[in-house]
């Protein structure tokens, strides 16, 4: 009897060890530097598919290698390391300003915008050294850049959702869209305003606002902006993604940006804008804030005489304007603290036109893989800003956007690119500094 419980004990222990064994081997096939999770039925494992709807969610697509979870690009925002990670909090103190006037054949029946003249310059001398006439795409297209999403229409609802994906992923909070109003148009001839619901619609999804940047039209005066406040406020203002702008007394208002508004006399928009003006919208429904563009020093006082509420200085090239030069920023925040104004830089990537202004080099602005942007961003938090907004989204004409972009050549042409960054990088970068305001801005107001 004890003969026989000591061969059981021996043949237990020897059962015993030769599983540890297996299961030792078994561990050590197991990848040194997987993040999370078993090895075996990956694709199965909840953490793996949270970090795979992340890459969907910012437009990143994994090659096959990347399908394991020791290939996954670290460097890439959000953190993906971090399974449970989410897509930033919309920033509503962030606004960029965007471009709904592209077109192509599959949706507008010719390219649109994409085939941007190249304008000539004023003086006739200057202009006879340098190429006119249209851009021919897809090759040969307005801008030194080329988009990631290709020659795309803005009546496209599939690239209006990856624009808005990737404002989320950048942690804007407010597009300020370029508008028109009905039946007005760019130099395209396609009105946008049909575009409108739409958009608002699909900023909801993304929890983006949406704000107007009123453009220069032709003929736009103090009236023709009453009517322009009043039709936006009833047909829009009770949406949702309707952005309002909290002011320091608790009222929530409609925000308009207004682009040139220095073209239009200071007496003339204070019959609109000033509480003693002859068709006044102060005091009544359709009470806003209105921020006027600052160019030339001179205009903030006609910003104040014009019953303003607010600047914004729009430019990306650094030095261009008074406006636009961040030497200034800070007389400018002390000019508006002492006058009851908000004061709203304008910050933007780079800049470079030589696409649609051949002539005009001398105000490109390089990258320089993304300081620029970050030195005119470190400019803005310097002056505490209740309000930063960023030229562009999407103006690629003018080579400020902050949209994915890829490197691109053919036999005519070699276009600008990120490189040696991918094509997110400035959204990246916006995510980043966008979170440092909200930081920051916190201890502002303590």
């Amino acid at each position: 009897m004890i003969r026989l419980r000591r061969r059981t004990c021996i043949t237990l222990a020897i059962f015993i060890f030769i599983v540890c064994s297996i299961m030792m081997g078994l561990k050590s096939l197991r990848p040194e530097t997987a993040a999370f999770g078993n090895p075996f039925g990956l694709g199965l494992l909840p953490e793996f598919q949270k970090v795979t709807a992340v890459h969907k969610n910012l437009g990143i697509k994994l090659s096959s290698k990347e399908h394991t979870n020791d290939h996954i690009d670290r460097t890439l925002s959000p953190k993906l390391g971090d399974v449970d990670m989410e897509l930033p909090t919309p920033n509503y103190d962030f606004h960029v300003f965007y471009y709904t006037w592209y077109g192509n054949p599959q949706f507008d029946g010719k390219y649109i915008h994409w085939n941007h003249d190249q304008l000539k310059h004023w003086d006739a001398k200057i202009a006879n050294n340098y190429p006119t006439g249209k851009h021919n795409p897809p090759e040969d297209i307005g801008s030194n850049f080329y988009p990631e999403l290709g020659l795309y229409s803005s009546k496209d609802p599939s690239i209006l959702e990856a624009h808005m994906k990737q404002m989320q992923s950048a942690a804007i909070g407010v597009i300020s869209l370029s508008w028109y109003p009905p039946q007005m148009s760019d130099d395209s001839g396609i009105p946008n305003e049909e575009l409108v619901p739409n958009i608002l619609d699909t900023a909801q999804k993304y929890n983006l606002k949406v704000t107007f940047h009123i453009e220069p039209y032709r003929n736009r005066d103090d009236r023709s902006l009453h009517n322009d406040i009043i039709y936006i406020i009833d047909k829009y203002g009770k949406h949702p993604a309707f952005y309002r702008y909290t002011t320091k007394t608790g009222t929530s208002l409609p925000m308009f940006y207004v682009y040139d508004s220095y073209i239009t006399s200071s007496d003339s928009w204070a019959k609109l804008l000033t509480a003693s003006g002859s068709h006044s919208i102060r005091n009544t429904k359709y009470d806003g804030i209105f921020v006027a563009l600052l160019v030339e020093e001179k205009h903030k006082f006609d910003i104040q005489r014009s019953g303003f509420d607010g600047i914004y200085t729009y430019f990306a090239t650094n030095g261009f304007t008074y406006g636009s030069s961040h030497q200034h920023w800070q007389s400018l925040k002390d000019f508006c603290d002492s006058n009851n104004l908000i004061f709203i830089p304008s910050v933007g990537p780079g800049y470079i036109d030589t696409s649609i202004r051949p002539w005009n080099a001398k105000n490109t602005r390089n990258r320089i893989n993304g300081k620029y942007y970050e030195t005119a961003l470190n400019a803005a938090l310097l002056v505490r800003p209740s309000i930063i907004s960023i030229t562009s989204f999407n103006e690629w004409h003018e080579g400020t956007q902050i949209e994915s972009a890829v490197p691109k050549k053919n036999a005519h042409v070699k276009y600008e690119d990120y490189l040696p960054h991918k094509p997110n990088i400035y959204l990246e970068l916006t995510r980043k500094w966008s979170e440092k305001y909200m930081k920051e801005r916190e201890q502002w107001l303590v």
